[in-house]
């Protein structure tokens, strides 16, 4: 019997939580943010997840008492208007969507957050690498660390459809105290206790 996660018995995998950490990474903004009243979500509206990504931000906010923005961010140029429309709307604070096209945006974003003086959060460590504030999201060396425990279990001779699909469960917080300063924030101890890494 094939599983639910696997209802045609043949797919295999890490599966990267993404969607689900909307909720969450807006917590985190609003424990740096207290008294931000505006944030903005940009999304990638190509991505077949950037349709869930707004609806489970937008819960998020409401409960923070927060209006959300959604802007779209489908090519450099979209990125471009949405850094200029968040300031004419005032907004406190962005969150980048997950979304494999602004990974690949990370500089330019992080420069456009920098020149306009937004705090910006992602969910993806390349970001604050680059010179972003803060990101949470999956551990990448623990997915790749799964996926090469999947791998060996296929060279062993397991078939991949009998494989149920691994979620990941390890998440990374992290942030880039440069950033930080470079914005005028400080950011509270027991958010720097939580993170994982701190780029000082």
């Amino acid at each position: 019997m094939a599983s639910l996660n696997r209802p045609s018995g043949n797919v295999t995998g890490v599966s990267w939580f993404s969607v689900e950490l909307g909720g969450k990474a807006l917590g985190l903004l609003h424990e740096l943010l207290p008294n931000a009243a505006v944030i903005a979500l940009i999304v990638n509206p190509n991505n077949p997840e950037a349709q869930s990504q707004p609806a489970n931000a937008q819960e998020a906010a409401r409960s923070l008492g927060w209006q959300l923005h959604v802007l779209n961010g489908r090519t450099e140029s979209e990125i471009d208007t949405a850094y200029a429309t968040l300031t004419q709307h005032r907004a406190g604070a962005v969150l980048i969507g997950s979304d494999p096209f602004l990974t690949s945006r990370r500089n330019q974003i992080v420069s456009l957050a920098a020149h306009h003086a937004i705090p910006t959060m992602s969910f993806n460590r390349e970001f604050v690498a680059a010179g972003g504030l803060i990101s949470y999201g999956n551990s990448v060396p623990d997915a790749y660390r799964r996926a090469g425990v999947y791998t060996g279990r296929i060279l062993k001779g397991a078939k991949p459809a009998d494989l149920p699909i691994d979620q990941a469960t390890k998440f990374e917080l992290l942030v880039n105290l440069k950033t930080a300063k470079a914005l005028g924030l400080t950011v509270p101890p027991t958010l720097l206790a939580r993170a994982d890494e701190v780029i000082e």
